[in-house]
């Protein structure tokens, strides 16, 4: 086991490190006051790679590992968590396309994906679906070259400005074995959206409902065969959860070099208040519990990359564990602030804001409990 970064990812590490500091976290608090979706912003880390992270070179991608997006998404979720998320997301529907895509079907979408020129959404999660995926009920049914879908899809990221929907639908009987994955663009005929939620955090992201009413997609927009759509959609949250722990990790970072800084500089019983114990000890505690995030977060994302059978597990455990650890880090940085940390001039309440969510998607933290749970009783994680 070697724990140090390679040459090449301390290089992107430091890329997306500065690209962070000198785009994203300038701009983070008026992107989440005006509610403003980054598009430029967004387009410009495309440039550097960031938008096709483990998408194949064919088609604009940078091929790089789960281990690299892990390294990456850390840096970015530093200068504005929401943003980073964003592009978390966008990668995943992404590398869906590629993964198990035709080559119509990636040659179609994946070249404007990679340089964001359009932007991508997972559409997983429905009203009455949400923790039990598997009972999704937004029906596609095949007419000649093309389905006719009916249904809807809630609390999609992108919703309304996204131009390709990586969509889950049922085509054959209940249960996961009955559904398939199709990749609807922006301006298919009975695509249509609800109106922009209003969220709590992550606020520089639109999210909206995706509705289908007789909405006609070609059959070769089909990712992948039918019956293989739960599949495809549990595999693309594998590497989803290491990406939202990897960014409650850069939001937590960032909370904790706050905090450092604040207690050094604050006074009060005329000595600056990080000389008291009581305050170095959950700063030490707050460091430690970031660094256990991290090699949990890098060894399942190892583990994914090396295809490893125990993949899911670990990435379910290290998606618990860092998203919960990032937002108590987030948590206690604003507690170390008091009452100035609830305050918007400080960025600390937005990023209490933006990792709480981080506990609910991508398998809310309870549904990782039930994922590990039935992999121990498989047999798995037994060291």
């Amino acid at each position: 086991m070697d724990f140090n970064l390679t040459e090449d990812q301390r290089a992107f590490r430091d890329m997306a490190r500065t690209f962070a500091a000198e785009v994203f976290a300038p701009n983070a608090e008026k992107w989440d006051e005006e509610k403003i979706f980054p598009v430029e912003a967004l387009r410009q880390a495309a440039a550097l790679g960031f938008a096709g992270i483990y998408v194949g070179e064919e088609h604009g991608g940078a091929a790089l590992s789960r281990l690299d997006a892990a390294i990456i998404f850390e840096e970015l979720a530093a200068g504005c968590t929401s943003t980073a998320a964003f592009i978390s997301i966008h990668n995943m529907a992404s590398w869906m396309i590629d993964r198990f895509g035709s080559d119509t079907v990636r040659a179609e979408f994946l070249p404007k994906l990679t340089t964001m020129e359009h932007f991508a959404s997972y559409c997983l999660t429905e009203p009455g679906a949400g923790s039990d995926a598997a009972a999704l009920t937004t029906k596609a049914v095949r007419d000649g070259d093309h389905y006719i879908i009916n249904g809807g899809k809630a609390f999609i990221s992108g919703g309304g400005r996204s131009d390709v929907y990586v969509t889950m639908v049922r085509t054959g009987a209940e249960g996961a074995g009955g559904i398939s994955c199709i990749a609807i663009p922006k301006d298919a005929p009975g695509l249509s959206f609800g109106a922009q939620e209003r969220k709590m955090g992550w606020n520089s992201q639109p999210t909206a409902q995706v509705l289908f009413d007789d909405c006609r997609v070609p059959v070769e927009n089909l990712i992948g065969a039918e019956g293989d759509g739960f599949k495809i959609a549990m595999m693309g949250l594998d590497g989803g959860r290491l990406n939202i722990g990897a960014c409650s990790l850069g939001a937590a970072r960032a909370a904790l070099q706050l905090a450092q800084d604040y207690v050094a500089d604050r006074k009060q019983f005329g000595k600056p208040i990080g000389t008291f114990q009581a305050l170095q000890f959950r700063l030490a505690d707050m460091a430690t519990e970031l660094e256990a995030a991290r090699l949990m977060i890098r060894q399942a994302a190892a583990k994914l990359d090396a295809k490893d059978p125990e993949a899911t597990l670990y990435c379910a455990m290290a998606k618990r564990f860092a998203t919960d650890a990032g937002f108590n880090v987030c948590n206690e940085a604003l507690q170390l602030h008091g009452g100035y940390g609830y305050l918007r001039d400080f960025p600390l309440e937005r990023f209490v804001r933006d990792t709480r969510v981080h506990q609910i998607l991508e398998g809310t933290n309870e549904i990782m409990r039930v994922v590990v749970a039935r992999k121990l009783a498989e047999g798995q994680g037994r060291g």
